[in-house]
């Protein structure tokens, strides 16, 4: 409820925000002089929290993995399908990005001191994943270094007997746990910030600034839609056998309340049951695969990101080179295993994927007043995919319980 409630302010802000906007446009210095501070300063704490809450999620994602030798296969592929899918989704994104282009007839100059440096080549970004000194890339923000970083700490973990590793992993969740709370504190402020940045845009462009955001909406839904029945169809198909109707009949409860809810954590219960009872997933791989999928595995999201970054780049005049498609790739990705528990993740960890390739965080306020209806597509795809992968998993280890009723 208090998400709703949250979601609900940001929008009055954001109505708010371009009534005053528009009432200002013959004067729009008013704006920049006495609104857009408040703006930045909200920019600033979410940049505040990134690193820290990044890092510490991370950590605690990957540690708990659990101990790689109890895990065995399952946990092998569980993770395995995970990444994969959340780079297809991704992918699909930026291409619905490119083709429907929902960023074309709006267009707003970057401040030159925010503009982004020039780009590395390909094989620089990728040598330049693993940090050869990795408290500098904490200390420089470098998104990719902190991911690298982090989850060879977490990893690290799960091969150290309990004793060693515990005091380690319940710092780094206390800390998760703080950045957490700090994160929703900042969020409460999200009414007040996304205000005092849409007012100065407004006032300067006019309403029209606002008309492409439909097109994100139909690229985010058609790109869940696309990554539902061309990934998880052909998964449980080619891995399963199982028909893809009978697929999402069966998860169709969970997947509602999902979209509903826009919570995979909340839905949990339900998935568990839709997946034991109507798909045949045995009880050991479901206790482990679907919680461990409501915390690390984020398709949609991944997907709403690589729509989003596109459009940010759009509007703000950007070309995009391959090695920025890379880093948006890689980091939407990697990012998705510290996404779990924090509200506002969605904007967030969009916050993440743009300074990982400089563009500007302004771009932020174009999503936030649609972010809620953005979250349901999101919420119901990753929970169709934890299914997806529970059915996999549970067919490769020749575990699924062939139910001839269904």
């Amino acid at each position: 409820m208090k998400k709703i409630q949250l979601t609900t302010k940001i929008f009055i802000g954001l109505i708010l925000g371009i009534i005053v906007g528009l009432l200002l446009q013959g004067n729009p210095q008013i704006a920049k002089t006495y609104i857009s501070p408040f703006g930045t300063l909200f920019l600033n704490m979410i940049k505040m929290i990134i690193v820290p809450l990044v890092f510490s999620s991370l950590i605690v994602g990957a540690a708990s993995i659990g101990d790689p030798k109890s895990l065995g296969r399952i946990g092998g592929k569980t993770l395995v399908y995970f990444l994969v899918t959340t780079a297809f989704a991704v992918i699909i994104g930026l291409i619905l990005g490119f083709v429907l282009n929902p960023g074309a007839g709006l267009s707003i100059p970057v401040d030159a001191s925010q503009e982004a440096a020039e780009m590395p080549s390909l094989i620089d970004t990728l040598l330049n994943i693993i940090p050869a000194n990795p408290l500098k890339g904490l200390v420089d923000g470098n998104i990719l270094q902190i991911i690298a970083f982090a989850l060879f700490l977490g990893v690290a973990c799960t091969f150290l007997p309990k004793e060693k590793s515990e005091p380690f992993e319940k710092f780094f969740e206390s800390l998760a746990e703080v950045m957490y709370k700090v994160t929703a504190i900042v969020m409460s402020f999200a009414p007040i910030g996304v205000f005092a940045l849409i007012v100065p845009v407004v006032s300067n462009y006019g309403i029209d600034v606002l008309k492409p955001l439909s097109l994100v909406i139909i690229s985010v839904y058609i790109g869940c839609i696309l990554h539902a029945v061309l990934v998880y169809s052909s998964a449980v198909k080619m891995f399963a056998n199982m028909s893809p109707v009978k697929f999402f009949k069966g998860i169709a409860p969970a997947a509602i309340t999902a979209f509903s809810t826009s919570s995979s954590s909340g839905t949990l219960p339900i998935t568990i049951s839709s997946a034991k009872e109507n798909l045949g997933v045995p009880d050991k791989i479901a206790s482990f695969v679907l919680p461990l999928g409501a915390t690390i595995n984020m398709d949609g999201t991944a997907l709403y990101q690589g729509v989003c970054a596109l459009f940010i780049a759009q509007v703000y005049g950007i070309e995009l080179g391959i090695s920025q498609i890379l880093i948006i790739i890689l980091t939407a990705t990697l990012g998705s295993i510290g996404t779990a528990g924090v509200p506002g993740a969605g904007l967030i960890m969009l916050t993440l994927v743009l300074q990982s390739v400089g563009l500007p965080l302004e771009g932020l306020v174009l999503i936030a007043g649609v972010d809620r209806i953005l979250d349901m597509a999101r919420t119901c795809v990753n929970v169709v995919g934890d299914a997806s992968c529970a059915v996999v998993v549970s067919a490769t280890e020749k575990e699924l319980v062939d139910e001839k009723s269904n």
